[in-house]
């Protein structure tokens, strides 16, 4: 009786053992997709954070004053708008936090997009001001 309670006890840890190599927990999803090979600090790095900072320059500076200007607005909306769904898809989404904030990314990135089409400083700025507020929040759950 006491074999079969301890060969069922080892049992339980090595099968737990091998649910824990399996199974990687969420933080996981958060550094890296399934089974693309960009790490998620890569695509925030290169692709995020200077679509964001070129957003914000341009804002800091002055209005965009021409329409190439706009047209750059348009464009880094554009590719952060993508990058929400990037951040979603291939098993990075590790929360509610992450995914409220990658819908956020890809709502309010749409707005900064659909102001500089129709030139509207005050509605780019309010949804960009939005858009940089969930990605805070998430930053502040999930960045090391």
């Amino acid at each position: 009786m006491v074999r079969s309670i301890t060969g069922g006890v080892l049992i339980l840890l090595v099968a737990f053992g091998s649910a824990i190599t399996l199974f990687p927990a969420a933080e996981g999803a958060v550094t890296q997709g399934k089974s693309r090979p960009a790490e998620t600090k890569y695509l925030m790095r290169g692709a995020v954070q200077p679509n964001c900072a070129a957003i914000g320059k341009m804002f800091k500076e002055a209005a965009p004053a021409d329409e190439k200007a706009w047209e750059t607005l348009a464009c880094h909306a554009s590719l952060l708008n993508e990058l929400g769904y990037v951040l979603m898809d291939d098993g990075r989404c590790p929360d509610k936090t992450w995914a409220e904030a990658a819908k956020t990314l890809k709502d309010e990135s749409a707005k900064v997009l659909a102001a500089a089409k129709t030139k509207n400083l005050d509605e780019a700025q309010a949804s960009f001001k939005a858009m940089t507020g969930a990605c805070a929040a998430c930053h502040k759950a999930h960045k090391k």
